[in-house]
């Protein structure tokens, strides 16, 4: 039987008890980077939180590489995480747990090590909700997305069942079944026909409540952002530390209107939705399924 290694039960048992509890006041959310699920759902989290939500997000790579040049992975890493837990702090996320595997390589670790350790997140968390990367779009240029997708979906999918790491069960965290999945897509919307399991909804949800502090989150992320300003050609002015927020706040706004524009909203996010029909809240408009 394979240990599951130190590092996963001190993420888990440095968390926090639960505080409520009913499960359906917790929500879990999946990332292979900082920026990835604050661009694809961060106005929808940041909705739940203000509803009362305890939400939880779980970052798998170490965010060494996104950074401008001249800077070393130590430094990048410090930056980057010390900024995104500004953000998740911004948007009033209860705490952020880092899983410590090398960004961009993370379609070279086991699959399953990365399972079992969303495994027991799931079990200790018990959310109703989850909020996963999909593995399902097409053209996705960033392979961390996917990996993390795609294990993603299978820890949540295996989650409940006791013949998978009964070691944890013996721990005391037993097999637990998350009844909500919403698919998100980073940095883009939707093409036509793509993303999600088969058995999902398209979904869009009205973000206009919370577009600013999505905005002002993003905004936070400083080295990321440059980056992100020589990944999509726009020079930024010498000097100016003003700029890469400038530069992001725009992207999310150009991005949240593309997305509302299609779903009957000012300002919008997507997902691929699997669940109850009941539970989807009313800002959340579902629309034709478009396999």
């Amino acid at each position: 039987m394979r240990s599951l290694g130190w590092w996963v039960l001190a993420a888990v048992t440095a968390l926090p008890a639960p505080q409520n509890a009913q499960p359906n006041l917790r929500v879990l959310a999946v990332t292979a980077g900082s920026g990835d699920y604050l661009w694809g759902a961060g106005g929808t989290l940041a909705a739940l939180a203000l509803d009362g939500y305890e939400v939880y997000v779980a970052q798998f790579g170490n965010d060494e590489k996104a950074a401008p040049a001249g800077l070393g992975p130590a430094e990048v890493r410090w930056a980057n995480v010390e900024e995104a837990q500004e953000a998740a702090e911004l948007l009033g996320f209860r705490d952020t747990i880092y899983l410590s595997h090398k960004s961009g390589e993370l379609g070279h670790i086991s699959s399953t090590e990365m399972r079992e350790q969303l495994f027991a997140l799931i079990r200790h968390l018990r959310p109703a909700r989850i909020f996963l990367p999909d593995q399902y779009v097409h053209y996705q240029a960033d392979w961390d997305q996917y990996w993390v997708g795609k294990m993603a979906e299978e820890a949540w999918g295996y989650s409940g069942a006791a013949t998978f790491s009964p070691q944890l069960a013996r721990m005391g965290l037993k097999p637990y079944s998350v009844p909500e999945v919403y698919f998100y897509c980073a940095l883009r919307p939707y093409r036509p026909g793509e993303g999600g399991e088969e058995a999902s909804r398209f979904l869009g949800v009205d973000i206009g409540r919370t577009l600013l502090a999505k905005q002002f989150a993003i905004g936070m992320l400083r080295t990321r952002n440059r980056a992100l300003a020589l990944e999509v050609g726009v020079p930024l002015p010498p000097g100016d530390e003003e700029a890469p927020r400038r530069l992001a706040a725009s992207l999310v706004e150009e991005l949240a209107r593309a997305i509302g524009r299609r779903h009957g909203f000012e300002y919008g996010e997507e997902f691929n939705y699997v669940g109850p029909r009941e539970a989807i809240p009313p800002y959340v408009l579902e629309r034709a399924v478009k396999k």
